[in-house]
């Protein structure tokens, strides 16, 4: 009797643990942050601006 009611209870446990895949869009839009240092372009003009100046007036 108990093995009947284990193999009965079998497919029923299986399908219990089933994984479930949901597809939902998102509540809150997607940002992308596109924040960028420019540092890097201002030294390079500075830098122009100097060598212009030392190569004109010498160091001292």
């Amino acid at each position: 009797m108990a093995r009947t009611l284990m193999i009965l209870m079998l497919p029923l446990a299986m399908a219990a643990c089933t994984p479930t895949v949901q597809m939902a869009a998102p509540k809150e839009p997607i940002t992308v942050n596109l924040n960028m240092k420019i540092q890097h372009e201002i030294y390079v003009k500075v830098d122009k601006e100097v060598d212009d100046l030392f190569s004109e007036q010498g160091l001292f």
